[in-house]
């Protein structure tokens, strides 16, 4: 196990961040890594334990499960890292996770919470040590462990939709030995990793690369194909083996109150989208926040994102608005180890927001009641604070106050897969929690059957979809 009692004499040291101020400046990486030395000395401190919860990804209670849910071998990985056997450590972290640039970077590490060393100690940097490898595959000559191309004769599988499942699942086809294209409506591949996260936590040439290497493998990766267009659902249909939908849930949920549908209340999904669009393609944004108020409805990491985007445009100021009430600083006696620990969070949008106004942007148990238009367009929000003391939300009695605001984000959240692209293939969109088959040629991968997620789920989904497919054409 490496060097066993590291635990002991070595103390969590996980990456260092920008400084705040310096880095509402630009869009670049957030993360600033450790050096392979100082990571070397972090995979150390792994108890290589009998029981690795870490790799478990399971639910232990009612909080979001704990635990990797790619299942990654991590004690080995661990180990090999402490020994400084890069090389082997990530031909170990591709045997699990075809993505690891990706979760490395933005995925809530399941896998910490759940650590035996977090139960009393800061636990294992283990997010960073599968970044600190993963980058390390990509510094080498030929870069990552490639797949593929299929035979020429292998049966044929069009996936819809290049977000992590979809790309996920092109990639474990490909590895069993099917053909497969990929299609994508948008003007680039990724989905929700190119347009839903912004550039300063999944840098965009990440994402490129990753789209190369698959190119490379075989991987067809066709952009500006629409399947919710009738005729090339059907031409999908015909020309493939096999059919999976793999769109996410992109349905955003929207503001229900008077206004709502006024200039300036934007979906955060677009917002994010026009914002990456603009970096990539060297123009202004046609939906920005210079010189506004704005106000984010969502506290989550959607949310959390709009803020820091806001900054980076410039607004005047920023405030973000959560329904719920805060969360508790340390875990609650119901909230135990190795359940995820439901406890606040500050991120680095309101981090940054604090540096630039003084002050965090957040307040919780608000709840909008009107939105304000002059002219058609959005001047403000009323709203109204709520007492969930009780369990439940009460609205406070002479609460209620107006807010300014020229630019509103919605960030509430995802109620599942747009119609669109089931309605062009024949069929109805699918119920949360449904199987990946739905007929004898069609299947569903991520969050468009399980609902709206995190990418390290999306990529788990798209990979047990895959040995699904394969299986069913005879690989």
């Amino acid at each position: 196990m490496g060097k066993p009692g590291a635990y002991l004499e070595v103390a969590r040291h996980e990456h260092a961040m920008r400084d705040a101020h310096e880095s509402v400046a630009d869009f670049g990486e957030l993360a600033l890594p450790l050096t392979s030395e100082e990571q070397r000395l972090q995979a150390s401190r792994c108890m290589y334990c009998g029981v690795a919860f870490c790799q478990a990804g399971m639910s232990f209670g009612s909080a979001r499960p704990s635990g990797c849910p790619l299942h990654n071998l991590i004690p080995e990985w661990n180990d090999l890292v402490y020994r400084g056997l890069w090389d082997e450590a990530a031909e170990r972290l591709a045997l699990t996770n075809p993505f690891p640039e990706f979760t490395g970077r933005v995925c809530p590490a399941l896998c910490e919470a759940a650590c035996n060393l977090g139960l009393h100690d800061g636990p294992t940097t283990i997010r960073d040590n599968e970044r600190a490898i993963s980058d390390h595959a990509w510094s080498r000559e030929n870069g990552p462990i490639a797949v593929g191309p299929a035979a020429a004769d292998a049966p044929t599988v069009t996936v819809v939709g290049s977000g992590p499942a979809g790309l996920a699942c092109a990639w474990e086809l490909t590895r069993l030995g099917l053909r497969v294209s990929v299609v994508e409506r948008a003007d680039r591949p990724g989905g929700l990793l190119m347009y839903g996260i912004p550039n300063m936590k999944l840098p965009k040439d990440v994402v490129e690369r990753r789209a190369e290497l698959m190119r490379g493998c075989g991987i067809e990766l066709r952009c500006g194909c629409d399947a919710s267009n009738a005729q090339v659902a059907a031409q999908l249909l015909e020309g493939s083996d096999a059919v999976v939908v793999a769109v996410g849930a992109r349905q955003a949920r929207r503001l229900a109150v008077p206004g709502a549908d006024a200039e300036g209340v934007v979906l955060a999904v677009d917002y994010l989208t026009d914002a990456t669009k603009a970096l990539l393609d060297g123009r202004e944004p046609a939906i920005s926040a210079a010189g506004l108020d704005v106000v984010v409805i969502g506290g989550g990491d959607t949310g959390t994102d709009c803020v820091a985007t806001a900054l980076r445009q410039g607004a005047r100021s920023v405030r973000q608005l959560e329904f719920l009430p805060e969360p508790p600083a340390t875990r609650l006696e119901t909230n135990l180890w190795p359940e995820w620990p439901a406890v606040r969070k500050d991120d680095y949008g309101q981090l940054e927001a604090r540096a630039a106004f003084g002050r965090d942007p957040r307040t919780w148990g608000v709840d909008t009641l009107e939105v304000l238009v002059d002219g058609g367009a959005v001047t403000g929000l009323r709203v109204a604070a709520l007492d969930w003391s009780g369990g439940r939300p009460e609205r406070i009695e002479s609460s209620e106050q107006v807010l300014p605001a020229q630019l509103v984000l919605i960030a509430m959240g995802f109620t599942g897969p747009e119609a669109a692209v089931f309605e062009a293939l024949g069929m109805e969109p699918p119920a949360r929690g449904a199987a990946h088959r739905v007929s004898e040629r069609i299947w569903l991968a991520g969050d468009c059957r399980g609902g709206s997620s995190l990418v390290v789920n999306a990529i788990a989904d798209g990979l047990a979809c895959a040995v699904e497919v394969a299986a069913a054409l005879g690989r």
